[in-house]
Protein backbone atom coordinates (compact mmCIF):
# COMPACT_ATOMS: atom_id res chain seq x y z
CA UNK A 1 0.00 0.00 0.00
CA UNK A 2 2.96 2.59 0.45
CA UNK A 3 3.45 3.47 -3.08
CA UNK A 4 -0.83 4.03 -3.34
CA UNK A 5 -0.43 6.55 -0.33
CA UNK A 6 2.62 7.94 -2.26
CA UNK A 7 0.73 8.35 -5.11
CA UNK A 8 -2.55 9.35 -4.20
CA UNK A 9 -0.23 12.27 -1.59
CA UNK A 10 0.74 13.46 -4.63
CA UNK A 11 -2.21 13.88 -6.60
CA UNK A 12 -3.86 15.45 -3.74
CA UNK A 13 -1.07 18.16 -3.49
CA UNK A 14 -0.87 18.56 -7.49
CA UNK A 15 -1.29 22.34 -7.92
CA UNK A 16 -3.14 21.51 -11.18
CA UNK A 17 -6.29 19.26 -10.63
CA UNK A 18 -6.63 17.14 -14.52
CA UNK A 19 -9.26 14.39 -14.96
CA UNK A 20 -9.93 11.64 -16.84
CA UNK A 21 -12.77 10.76 -19.10
CA UNK A 22 -15.53 9.24 -18.00
CA UNK A 23 -17.71 7.70 -21.10
CA UNK A 24 -19.79 4.19 -21.48
CA UNK A 25 -18.39 1.12 -21.74
CA UNK A 26 -18.71 0.66 -24.90
CA UNK A 27 -17.58 3.59 -26.29
CA UNK A 28 -14.22 2.45 -24.31
CA UNK A 29 -10.98 1.92 -26.68
CA UNK A 30 -9.59 -1.22 -25.58
CA UNK A 31 -6.86 -1.27 -23.19
CA UNK A 32 -4.05 -0.26 -23.09
CA UNK A 33 -4.39 2.83 -25.20
CA UNK A 34 -6.96 4.32 -22.68
CA UNK A 35 -8.46 4.62 -19.06
CA UNK A 36 -12.48 4.45 -19.39
CA UNK A 37 -14.84 4.42 -16.70
CA UNK A 38 -18.54 3.33 -17.41
CA UNK A 39 -20.95 6.19 -17.14
CA UNK A 40 -23.26 3.57 -15.22
CA UNK A 41 -21.60 3.26 -11.20
CA UNK A 42 -22.79 -0.15 -10.93
CA UNK A 43 -20.31 -1.30 -13.95
CA UNK A 44 -16.77 0.61 -13.35
CA UNK A 45 -14.61 -0.99 -15.53
CA UNK A 46 -10.95 -1.03 -15.18
CA UNK A 47 -9.04 -2.26 -18.19
CA UNK A 48 -5.15 -2.63 -17.54
CA UNK A 49 -3.48 0.26 -18.46
CA UNK A 50 0.68 -1.40 -17.81
CA UNK A 51 2.55 -2.92 -15.64
CA UNK A 52 2.99 -0.65 -12.72
CA UNK A 53 2.41 2.68 -11.21
CA UNK A 54 3.61 4.37 -13.99
CA UNK A 55 0.95 3.82 -16.39
CA UNK A 56 -1.38 5.53 -14.09
CA UNK A 57 0.84 8.27 -13.15
CA UNK A 58 0.80 8.58 -17.11
CA UNK A 59 -2.90 8.61 -17.52
CA UNK A 60 -3.45 11.04 -14.79
CA UNK A 61 -1.53 13.69 -16.88
CA UNK A 62 -3.96 13.84 -19.77
CA UNK A 63 -5.46 17.06 -20.29
CA UNK A 64 -8.52 18.34 -18.50
CA UNK A 65 -11.76 16.78 -19.80
CA UNK A 66 -15.04 16.37 -18.23
CA UNK A 67 -15.47 13.36 -15.56
CA UNK A 68 -14.30 13.08 -11.87
CA UNK A 69 -11.04 14.57 -10.21
CA UNK A 70 -8.08 12.62 -10.67
CA UNK A 71 -7.13 11.96 -7.63
CA UNK A 72 -10.49 10.22 -6.98
CA UNK A 73 -10.64 7.93 -10.39
CA UNK A 74 -6.77 7.34 -9.56
CA UNK A 75 -7.58 6.13 -5.79
CA UNK A 76 -10.47 3.73 -8.00
CA UNK A 77 -8.37 2.63 -10.79
CA UNK A 78 -5.89 1.66 -7.53
CA UNK A 79 -8.06 -0.15 -5.38
CA UNK A 80 -9.80 -1.89 -8.71
CA UNK A 81 -6.28 -2.72 -10.89
CA UNK A 82 -3.52 -4.47 -9.49
CA UNK A 83 -0.72 -3.06 -10.67
CA UNK A 84 1.49 -6.38 -11.18
CA UNK A 85 3.19 -6.93 -13.99
CA UNK A 86 2.03 -9.17 -16.55
CA UNK A 87 3.43 -12.44 -16.16
CA UNK A 88 5.36 -13.87 -19.06
CA UNK A 89 6.09 -17.26 -20.39
CA UNK A 90 8.61 -18.35 -23.22
CA UNK A 91 9.76 -20.88 -25.35
CA UNK A 92 13.19 -20.86 -27.20
CA UNK A 93 14.99 -23.21 -29.30
CA UNK A 94 18.93 -22.43 -28.39
CA UNK A 95 20.18 -24.07 -31.39
CA UNK A 96 23.08 -26.67 -30.20
CA UNK A 97 23.30 -24.90 -27.09
CA UNK A 98 26.49 -25.90 -25.40
CA UNK A 99 29.87 -25.20 -23.81
CA UNK A 100 31.14 -23.49 -27.12
CA UNK A 101 28.36 -21.12 -27.44
CA UNK A 102 28.06 -20.40 -23.67
CA UNK A 103 31.65 -18.94 -23.74
CA UNK A 104 30.84 -16.91 -26.44
CA UNK A 105 30.37 -13.16 -24.47
CA UNK A 106 28.48 -11.71 -26.45
CA UNK A 107 25.79 -14.55 -27.50
CA UNK A 108 25.81 -14.61 -23.42
CA UNK A 109 24.72 -11.27 -23.15
CA UNK A 110 22.02 -11.99 -26.36
CA UNK A 111 20.58 -15.00 -24.27
CA UNK A 112 20.46 -13.24 -20.75
CA UNK A 113 18.59 -10.10 -22.72
CA UNK A 114 15.60 -12.67 -23.35
CA UNK A 115 15.32 -15.20 -21.38
CA UNK A 116 15.37 -11.90 -18.71
CA UNK A 117 12.28 -10.84 -20.32
CA UNK A 118 10.74 -14.01 -19.16
CA UNK A 119 9.33 -15.42 -15.76
CA UNK A 120 9.12 -19.01 -17.05
CA UNK A 121 11.52 -19.59 -20.31
CA UNK A 122 11.21 -23.58 -21.74
CA UNK A 123 14.74 -24.06 -23.61
CA UNK A 124 15.11 -26.82 -26.21
CA UNK A 125 18.05 -27.86 -28.00
CA UNK A 126 20.20 -28.12 -24.65
CA UNK A 127 23.29 -30.00 -26.34
CA UNK A 128 24.77 -29.89 -22.37
CA UNK A 129 26.40 -33.07 -22.06
CA UNK A 130 29.01 -31.92 -19.56
CA UNK A 131 26.58 -29.90 -17.46
CA UNK A 132 28.23 -26.90 -17.88
CA UNK A 133 26.33 -24.46 -20.29
CA UNK A 134 23.31 -24.24 -17.98
CA UNK A 135 25.09 -22.79 -14.67
CA UNK A 136 27.13 -20.53 -16.92
CA UNK A 137 23.42 -19.38 -18.24
CA UNK A 138 22.04 -19.05 -14.98
CA UNK A 139 25.40 -17.39 -13.51
CA UNK A 140 25.19 -14.61 -15.68
CA UNK A 141 21.72 -14.43 -15.30
CA UNK A 142 22.45 -13.82 -11.45
CA UNK A 143 24.93 -11.44 -12.35
CA UNK A 144 22.53 -9.11 -14.72
CA UNK A 145 18.88 -9.68 -12.16
CA UNK A 146 20.42 -10.53 -9.16
CA UNK A 147 21.67 -13.20 -6.75
CA UNK A 148 18.72 -16.37 -6.80
CA UNK A 149 16.91 -14.41 -9.38
CA UNK A 150 16.30 -17.37 -11.07
CA UNK A 151 16.67 -21.33 -11.01
CA UNK A 152 16.93 -24.27 -13.54
CA UNK A 153 16.12 -27.40 -14.24
CA UNK A 154 17.01 -29.73 -16.86
CA UNK A 155 15.44 -32.75 -18.25
CA UNK A 156 17.71 -35.74 -18.86
CA UNK A 157 19.55 -36.06 -22.30
CA UNK A 158 16.89 -37.20 -24.30
CA UNK A 159 17.14 -38.57 -28.17
CA UNK A 160 18.24 -41.73 -30.07
CA UNK A 161 21.88 -42.18 -31.11
CA UNK A 162 24.54 -39.49 -30.70
CA UNK A 163 22.32 -36.82 -31.16
CA UNK A 164 20.84 -36.13 -27.62
CA UNK A 165 19.42 -32.85 -25.95
CA UNK A 166 17.69 -31.70 -22.94
CA UNK A 167 14.44 -29.63 -21.96
CA UNK A 168 15.46 -27.09 -19.48
CA UNK A 169 13.21 -24.91 -17.77
CA UNK A 170 14.40 -21.46 -16.44
CA UNK A 171 12.14 -19.30 -13.51
CA UNK A 172 12.34 -16.21 -11.68
CA UNK A 173 12.51 -17.66 -8.30
CA UNK A 174 10.37 -14.92 -6.78
CA UNK A 175 7.10 -14.94 -8.85
CA UNK A 176 6.88 -18.80 -9.49
CA UNK A 177 8.11 -22.16 -8.34
CA UNK A 178 7.87 -25.61 -9.59
CA UNK A 179 5.63 -27.81 -7.57
CA UNK A 180 6.47 -30.85 -9.52
CA UNK A 181 7.82 -32.37 -12.56
CA UNK A 182 7.94 -35.92 -14.48
CA UNK A 183 8.99 -37.42 -17.54
CA UNK A 184 6.00 -38.46 -19.92
CA UNK A 185 6.41 -42.57 -20.04
CA UNK A 186 6.24 -43.29 -23.94
CA UNK A 187 4.06 -46.18 -23.55
CA UNK A 188 0.93 -45.74 -24.95
CA UNK A 189 -0.19 -48.92 -26.61
CA UNK A 190 -2.22 -47.53 -29.16
CA UNK A 191 1.02 -45.31 -30.46
CA UNK A 192 4.29 -46.76 -29.03
CA UNK A 193 7.54 -45.04 -29.06
CA UNK A 194 5.41 -41.60 -30.86
CA UNK A 195 8.40 -39.37 -29.42
CA UNK A 196 11.79 -39.26 -29.76
CA UNK A 197 12.30 -36.46 -27.34
CA UNK A 198 9.55 -37.35 -24.80
CA UNK A 199 8.33 -34.39 -23.34
CA UNK A 200 9.46 -33.02 -19.88
CA UNK A 201 6.25 -31.76 -17.34
CA UNK A 202 6.59 -29.40 -15.26
CA UNK A 203 3.66 -28.15 -12.60
CA UNK A 204 4.27 -24.05 -11.81
CA UNK A 205 2.74 -21.76 -9.23
CA UNK A 206 1.49 -19.00 -10.35
CA UNK A 207 0.91 -15.52 -8.12
CA UNK A 208 -2.83 -15.61 -8.85
CA UNK A 209 -5.87 -16.61 -6.91
CA UNK A 210 -7.68 -17.18 -10.42
CA UNK A 211 -4.58 -19.59 -11.66
CA UNK A 212 -2.81 -20.49 -9.07
CA UNK A 213 -1.06 -23.18 -10.97
CA UNK A 214 0.10 -24.16 -14.73
CA UNK A 215 1.42 -26.87 -16.14
CA UNK A 216 4.25 -26.49 -18.98
CA UNK A 217 4.68 -29.65 -21.64
CA UNK A 218 7.60 -28.27 -23.69
CA UNK A 219 8.52 -30.26 -27.09
CA UNK A 220 10.78 -30.05 -29.49
CA UNK A 221 9.52 -33.02 -32.37
CA UNK A 222 11.85 -34.14 -34.90
CA UNK A 223 10.77 -33.23 -38.38
CA UNK A 224 10.51 -35.90 -40.25
CA UNK A 225 8.11 -37.16 -37.16
CA UNK A 226 6.26 -33.94 -36.19
CA UNK A 227 2.79 -35.18 -37.37
CA UNK A 228 2.72 -38.02 -35.11
CA UNK A 229 4.45 -36.01 -32.41
CA UNK A 230 2.37 -32.99 -32.17
CA UNK A 231 -0.78 -35.54 -32.36
CA UNK A 232 1.07 -37.64 -29.43
CA UNK A 233 0.94 -34.30 -27.22
CA UNK A 234 -2.76 -35.00 -26.84
CA UNK A 235 -1.94 -38.36 -25.37
CA UNK A 236 0.34 -36.74 -22.97
CA UNK A 237 -2.80 -33.81 -21.86
CA UNK A 238 -4.53 -37.21 -20.71
CA UNK A 239 -1.41 -37.99 -19.22
CA UNK A 240 -1.60 -35.05 -16.82
CA UNK A 241 -5.12 -35.09 -16.53
CA UNK A 242 -5.24 -38.32 -14.75
CA UNK A 243 -1.89 -37.58 -12.81
CA UNK A 244 -3.12 -34.31 -11.15
CA UNK A 245 -6.49 -33.38 -11.87
CA UNK A 246 -5.80 -30.14 -14.15
CA UNK A 247 -7.49 -28.60 -17.15
CA UNK A 248 -4.64 -25.94 -17.39
CA UNK A 249 -2.33 -26.71 -19.41
CA UNK A 250 0.46 -24.98 -22.14
CA UNK A 251 2.23 -26.95 -24.89
CA UNK A 252 4.75 -25.04 -26.36
CA UNK A 253 8.38 -24.85 -28.14
CA UNK A 254 9.90 -25.74 -31.61
CA UNK A 255 7.21 -28.46 -33.22
CA UNK A 256 8.29 -27.82 -36.94
CA UNK A 257 4.58 -27.58 -37.30
CA UNK A 258 4.95 -25.45 -40.77
CA UNK A 259 6.90 -25.51 -43.50
CA UNK A 260 6.30 -29.17 -45.40
CA UNK A 261 6.94 -31.15 -41.85
CA UNK A 262 3.12 -30.52 -41.12
CA UNK A 263 0.88 -31.13 -44.37
CA UNK A 264 -1.74 -28.54 -44.36
CA UNK A 265 -4.45 -31.77 -45.50
CA UNK A 266 -2.94 -33.44 -42.23
CA UNK A 267 -4.19 -30.94 -39.42
CA UNK A 268 -7.56 -32.24 -39.24
CA UNK A 269 -6.74 -35.52 -38.28
CA UNK A 270 -3.84 -34.32 -35.15
CA UNK A 271 -5.96 -34.05 -32.47
CA UNK A 272 -4.13 -31.08 -30.28
CA UNK A 273 -5.32 -29.41 -33.30
CA UNK A 274 -8.65 -30.71 -33.93
CA UNK A 275 -10.11 -31.11 -30.35
CA UNK A 276 -11.93 -26.75 -29.69
CA UNK A 277 -10.66 -26.79 -26.23
CA UNK A 278 -7.13 -26.95 -27.36
CA UNK A 279 -6.38 -23.15 -28.81
CA UNK A 280 -3.44 -22.13 -30.74
CA UNK A 281 -2.08 -18.90 -29.84
CA UNK A 282 0.56 -18.79 -32.44
CA UNK A 283 -1.12 -19.06 -35.34
CA UNK A 284 0.09 -20.68 -39.00
CA UNK A 285 1.08 -16.89 -40.17
CA UNK A 286 3.62 -16.18 -37.79
CA UNK A 287 6.79 -16.39 -38.75
CA UNK A 288 9.51 -17.83 -35.83
CA UNK A 289 12.73 -17.93 -38.00
CA UNK A 290 15.71 -15.84 -37.95
CA UNK A 291 16.78 -16.39 -41.75
CA UNK A 292 15.63 -13.45 -43.91
CA UNK A 293 14.96 -16.33 -46.44
CA UNK A 294 12.39 -18.49 -44.74
CA UNK A 295 8.76 -17.61 -43.23
CA UNK A 296 8.12 -20.34 -41.17
CA UNK A 297 5.27 -21.37 -37.97
CA UNK A 298 8.02 -23.69 -36.72
CA UNK A 299 7.47 -22.54 -32.60
CA UNK A 300 3.99 -22.95 -31.18
CA UNK A 301 1.94 -22.14 -27.97
CA UNK A 302 -1.14 -23.75 -27.62
CA UNK A 303 -3.38 -23.48 -23.99
CA UNK A 304 -6.01 -26.05 -22.63
CA UNK A 305 -8.49 -24.27 -20.17
CA UNK A 306 -10.62 -21.67 -19.99
CA UNK A 307 -8.69 -20.19 -16.81
CA UNK A 308 -6.17 -19.82 -18.50
CA UNK A 309 -6.95 -18.83 -21.96
CA UNK A 310 -8.83 -16.36 -20.08
CA UNK A 311 -6.04 -14.69 -18.55
CA UNK A 312 -4.18 -14.19 -21.49
CA UNK A 313 -3.13 -10.68 -22.69
CA UNK A 314 -4.99 -10.16 -26.04
CA UNK A 315 -2.02 -9.62 -28.53
CA UNK A 316 0.20 -10.89 -26.82
CA UNK A 317 1.56 -14.40 -28.02
CA UNK A 318 3.32 -13.31 -30.18
CA UNK A 319 7.67 -14.26 -32.07
CA UNK A 320 10.38 -12.31 -30.11
CA UNK A 321 12.13 -10.97 -33.19
CA UNK A 322 15.16 -10.14 -31.14
CA UNK A 323 17.53 -9.32 -33.69
CA UNK A 324 15.11 -5.73 -34.30
CA UNK A 325 14.77 -5.54 -30.55
CA UNK A 326 18.33 -5.88 -29.92
CA UNK A 327 19.96 -4.25 -33.17
CA UNK A 328 21.83 -7.19 -34.70
CA UNK A 329 22.63 -8.34 -38.08
CA UNK A 330 21.36 -11.49 -39.31
CA UNK A 331 24.97 -13.31 -38.89
CA UNK A 332 25.31 -12.07 -35.61
CA UNK A 333 21.48 -12.96 -34.63
CA UNK A 334 22.44 -16.81 -36.15
CA UNK A 335 25.33 -17.03 -33.14
CA UNK A 336 22.50 -16.94 -30.56
CA UNK A 337 19.64 -18.97 -32.79
CA UNK A 338 18.07 -19.57 -35.76
CA UNK A 339 15.03 -19.28 -33.66
CA UNK A 340 12.74 -16.22 -32.57
CA UNK A 341 11.63 -17.06 -29.33
CA UNK A 342 7.71 -17.81 -28.49
CA UNK A 343 6.09 -16.06 -25.81
CA UNK A 344 2.82 -15.32 -23.95
CA UNK A 345 1.31 -13.40 -21.00
CA UNK A 346 -0.55 -13.94 -18.31
CA UNK A 347 -2.63 -11.03 -16.76
CA UNK A 348 -2.54 -13.23 -13.25
CA UNK A 349 -4.47 -10.62 -11.56
CA UNK A 350 -7.63 -9.74 -13.77
CA UNK A 351 -10.47 -11.49 -13.06
CA UNK A 352 -11.31 -11.44 -16.95
CA UNK A 353 -8.74 -9.85 -19.34
CA UNK A 354 -7.99 -7.56 -17.41
CA UNK A 355 -11.60 -5.61 -16.03
CA UNK A 356 -13.36 -6.04 -12.80
CA UNK A 357 -17.12 -5.35 -11.99
CA UNK A 358 -16.78 -2.59 -9.29
CA UNK A 359 -20.55 -1.99 -6.89
CA UNK A 360 -21.64 1.54 -5.89
CA UNK A 361 -20.03 0.32 -2.53
CA UNK A 362 -16.87 2.14 -3.80
CA UNK A 363 -18.25 5.22 -4.52
CA UNK A 364 -18.44 6.63 -0.84
CA UNK A 365 -14.85 5.86 -0.57
CA UNK A 366 -14.42 8.05 -4.29
CA UNK A 367 -16.73 10.88 -2.99
CA UNK A 368 -14.20 11.11 0.57
CA UNK A 369 -11.86 11.34 -1.46
CA UNK A 370 -12.95 13.83 -4.01
CA UNK A 371 -14.09 15.93 -1.10
CA UNK A 372 -10.67 16.93 -0.27
CA UNK A 373 -10.83 19.38 -2.98
CA UNK A 374 -13.87 19.25 -3.84
CA UNK A 375 -15.72 19.09 -6.82
CA UNK A 376 -14.05 21.49 -9.70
Amino acid sequence: MQPVAILLLLLYLAPTKPRLDLMPARECPPPPHSICLSAQPSTWLCPSIGPSLAGFAQACAAPPTMGLPPHCLCALLLLLCPAGAPFRICAFNLQRFAGPKAAKVAVMDTLVKIISRCDIAVLQEVMDAQEQAVPALITALHRSAGPDSYTALSSPLLGAGHYQERYVFVYRSGRTQLLDSYMYLDENPARPDAFVREPFVGRFSLPSKALPTLVLVPQHTVPKKAETEIDALYDVFLDVQARWGTEDVMFLGDFNADCGYVAKKRWGQIRLRREPSFHWLIGDAADTTVRNSTHCAYDRIVVHGERCLGLVVPGSAQPFDFPSTFGLTETKALEVSDHYPVEVQLELNAASRGCWPAGPALLPLAMLLAGLEGWV
